[in-house]
């Protein structure tokens, strides 16, 4: 089942793949720095992409789908921001902020990408209709 949610698609795989990074990071921060707020903020918005995108998996409509997309897109800017308040407040390293805002700005810029797709197929004519036959994940 886990191949089917993740199979052929970079973002999902991507952002499990950078929510266990959030969770190792959290952990780290929690366990070594004993900031146990701001390291829970960062872990709801750091994990809350890729379940917001595997839940879009099976949205009912093409509309729901890009609404689904479009909180992952919210969850990602705000990781962004609670990673950088982190940075600054001393509370995570200069190379793991790095990398980690790299990573996350990488998944925003995706996110954007597919929510302008799906935004400019909503435009097309046979697609506004929002039925689960026009929808990215549905069998045709």
């Amino acid at each position: 089942m886990a191949d089917l949610l993740n199979a052929n698609d970079p973002l999902r795989e991507r952002s499990l793949e950078f929510a266990v990074r959030i969770v190792e990071t959290a952990k780290r921060i929690r366990e070594e720095r004993r900031e146990f707020a701001l390291a829970d903020q960062l872990l709801r918005s750091g994990t809350s992409i890729g379940a917001n995108l595997s839940e879009a998996v099976f949205a009912s409509s093409r509309p729901d789908f890009l609404s689904k997309n479009k909180i992952a897109l919210k969850e990602c800017s705000e990781t962004l921001y609670w990673l950088r308040l982190l940075f600054r407040c001393n509370l995570l390293p200069e190379a793991e902020y790095t990398s980690l805002d790299s990573d996350c700005s990488q998944l925003l810029r995706m996110m954007i990408s597919v929510c302008k797709t799906i935004e400019a197929k909503q435009t097309t004519p046979s697609l506004k209709k929002g039925t689960p036959d026009d929808h990215p994940h549905f069998p045709h």
